[in-house]
């Protein structure tokens, strides 16, 4: 018979055993540990826009994550299962299959992992079971009881919420406690089990997936080469490796936390220098809290046409059912729009999984005002196409760029000629690709 203090810990967007909150509560509390992560067979549906919710390039990240991932739980002595199919079902099978005796989650504030989570406790309840569910909270800066505000009082812009979040609230500390355990052997429907290819489709070596490619990359960009100290100046690059930090994927899958790599920022600035650009690494990272938060706090409505602010965007078409606008949306798809610089930023994001911040916004202002088209058309695409998704950012900042979401001016308009003059003078970026 198993025993009585059987644990699992369900891994979503906490793909690391450093800093995992709940994963280390729940070595406390049991003798065995088994963990768990679903390939969500959802992911590979196409969404009401016409788009798969997840692409080959993230996927190839993740499988390298999960790889990296079990040995790096194998070593704590434990076995991490992986499946394929409704996440919840898979978790509801093992517990019935199994004697279970506590279940372990870092909580994330997307609708779909919210509602997960709250269908288990109510089944758990339903069925009168006595599992003890342990969340976690290492994939946020900061405790909800932390902040200085209720949620339902957050303010729905950046700047106020910046103010006042570094005024009255502290970052918790990553918890680096040192984790060992044993794993039971776990009964479990094989026809669920989820293969890793031997070859995982990674578009770029740096961007090889998992904890261990995470740590190196902050070790690479703050300590080896000291380019975190010129952040500021050349995180509006558009091609290679070094102009950011390229955090963002190892945060979006929870390779590293949050409070890790705010930890190493402030281990950077005791050792080596403390500037604008180490600075604006952390505000960087508000700007996820923020996002994450708002979705949090207006769930469903991330999703809406008319965005947090309920209003009508100011230049977007109600559906892409008008033959032009269905023809507009594809060249944008394809990188055929004519504007060079949005070409270009698609071009690369179709090849490579990736598109810089600045180009982000460029693409996003023209499908949103050159091409008047829907937003959540280009967001579904970004869904779909993007290496380093995340829901709360990135639904967050279409919003803002449709001028539905947080942004308090509610027109953000780039010209599209003035900032490849800026950021491309001498049309490297915009070359390279159309040419590719």
């Amino acid at each position: 018979m198993p025993n009585a203090s059987t644990g699992l810990h369900w891994f979503r967007h906490d793909l690391r055993v450093t800093d995992n909150e709940a994963l280390i509560a729940l070595a406390e509390r049991v003798s065995s540990v088994t963990g768990v992560f679903v390939m969500d067979s959802n992911w590979d549906e196409k969404s009401e826009y016409g788009f798969k919710h997840m692409g080959l390039h993230r996927r190839g990240f993740i499988e390298h994550a999960l790889g990296d991932l079990t040995e790096r739980f194998k070593k704590l002595g434990g076995e991490l299962l992986i499946l394929y199919g409704d996440p919840l079902e898979c978790i509801l099978e093992l517990i019935q299959q199994n004697n279970i005796s506590h279940i372990s989650y870092e909580t994330h504030h997307g609708f779909n992992e919210t509602k997960q989570i709250k269908q288990l406790e109510d089944w758990i309840n339903q069925q009168s079971l006595n599992i003890e569910l342990l969340g976690g909270g290492s994939n946020y800066l900061y405790r909800d009881e932390d902040l200085p505000f209720a949620l339902e009082n957050m303010p729905d812009t950046f700047s106020p919420f910046r103010r006042k979040v570094e005024k009255y609230a502290q970052v918790q500390l990553p918890n680096v406690t040192p984790i060992a355990f044993s794993s039971y052997p776990i009964n479990l429907d094989r026809n669920h089990v989820y293969v890793l290819s031997s070859t995982p489709e990674i578009p770029e070596d740096g961007y090889n997936g998992g904890e261990s490619a995470a740590q190196k990359r902050i070790e690479t960009y703050f300590f080896e080469s000291d380019r975190i100290a010129q952040y500021k100046e050349t995180r509006n690059g558009l091609d290679g490796w070094d102009f950011s930090s390229r955090l963002s994927v190892f945060l979006a899958h929870g390779c590293v936390s949050p409070r890790y790599v705010v930890q190493k920022i402030k281990e950077y600035e005791s050792q080596r220098v403390a500037n604008d650009s180490t600075y604006w690494l952390f505000f960087e990272l508000l700007w996820r809290e923020f996002f994450h938060l708002q979705h949090k706090k207006h769930g469903a409505r991330f999703f809406a046409r008319n965005g947090i602010q309920q209003k009508v965007p100011p230049q977007s078409q109600h559906r892409l059912s008008h033959k032009n606008s269905a023809d507009a949306f594809e060249k944008w798809c394809s990188g055929d729009t004519g504007y060079d610089i949005v070409d270009a930023c698609m071009r690369q994001l179709n090849q490579t999984g990736f598109m810089s911040n600045r180009g982000r916004q460029l693409v996003a202002s023209c499908f949103v005002h050159e091409l008047g088209l829907d937003w959540r058309y280009g967001a579904a695409y970004f869904e779909q196409q993007l290496i380093d998704f995340d829901v709360a950012s990135n639904w967050g900042n279409w919003q803002y760029l449709a001028g539905v979401g947080a942004d308090p001016r509610g027109h953000r308009q780039f010209n599209l000629n003035k900032q490849t003059e800026i950021y491309d003078p001498k049309r490297k970026f915009v070359d390279s690709w159309l040419a590719s």
